[in-house]
């Protein structure tokens, strides 16, 4: 019993802290021919990102199979923080992004935040 309590104290927490700010869906379309100095970039970019998910700025970076179009979708408390983030990394000139403010985010992840044990 009381793990599902402290769960529960836990959970509220994580919801409190993450409905302070907004997601946004960011979809980027990619070019159908990807230039040496976009290719260049890419291990940077990939830096940049895990760096930005372990920050809990990114939730989510997905690629799609025929590498047409990239989506990530982020918490910040304004479009332009997002456009913020987006100017600072490797690709960005290379890419125009579309940004979506989502009403709510659903994911697994938060069940994975906590161990029982």
């Amino acid at each position: 019993m009381e793990y599902t309590c402290l769960f529960s104290v836990l959970y509220d927490q994580v919801i409190t802290e993450r409905s302070m700010k907004k997601s946004f869906m960011v979809e980027f379309e990619l070019p159908e021919e990807l230039s040496e100095e976009f290719v260049a970039l890419i291990p940077e970019q990939r830096m940049m990102i895990d760096r930005l998910l372990l920050e809990g700025k990114v939730r989510t970076y997905a690629l799609a199979m025929d590498r047409s179009v990239l989506w990530m979708i982020m918490d910040a408390e304004s479009e332009f923080e997002v456009l913020e983030t987006i100017a600072t990394m490797p690709l960005s000139d290379h890419l125009d992004p579309y940004i979506s403010e989502l009403m709510f985010h659903d994911s697994s992840e938060i069940v994975h935040e906590f161990s029982l044990n």
